[in-house]
């Protein structure tokens, strides 16, 4: 749906994954044998990614300002699952938290979550407000305010709607 650029680093895994559903069509890829193996996804974990995705989502609504759209489970229950290790290169002294188990995607996400909180960039993942869409985009506006997936789209209706009940 948005026309924006791609996240950061590794929130584009998460960007992704939570745009795995199209709310407005219902149409989820991760319903497909070809969206399953973007995500190196099994038919059997399927679930967990779809419970995954919505936790996620409903943190991306918080960091925009907006409620959940439906109960779930707590994004840090999941990620407790996905223990991270701490490894440092012995040629730059560089430091990373990788996931101990790289297969699973709950272990590649919380990597994600953990590169992006310490970059300071997750907090700039978010999803958009409109009721139908919740499509998840990088606020890349100088103040961190943006609100929709796309100012043509999203915005463009929600301005309509305020407009159309003015009259």
């Amino acid at each position: 749906m948005s026309e924006r650029s791609p996240a950061p680093g590794g929130l584009g895994l998460v960007q992704s994954l939570v745009n795995t559903l199209d709310l407005e069509s219902g149409a989820d890829s991760l319903d497909t044998a070809e969206g399953r193996a973007h995500f190196g996804l099994t038919g059997s974990e399927t679930a967990v990614a779809r419970e995954l995705r919505e936790s996620l989502r409903v943190a991306l609504l918080a960091h925009a300002g907006h409620p959940p759209h439906r109960a779930v489970t707590p994004l840090g229950d999941l990620l407790a699952s996905a223990p991270l290790v701490l490894t440092v290169t012995a040629s730059d002294g560089s430091a990373a938290l990788v996931p101990a188990d790289a297969g699973p995607l709950v272990s590649r996400v919380a990597a994600a979550v953990a590169e992006s909180l310490v970059a300071g960039t997750w907090i700039r993942l978010k999803a958009c407000e409109a009721v139908d869409c919740h499509w998840a985009y990088y606020d890349r506006s100088p103040a961190g305010r943006g609100r929709w997936c796309s100012m043509q789209v999203c915005g463009a209706r929600a301005k309509m709607r305020r407009y159309r009940a003015k009259d």
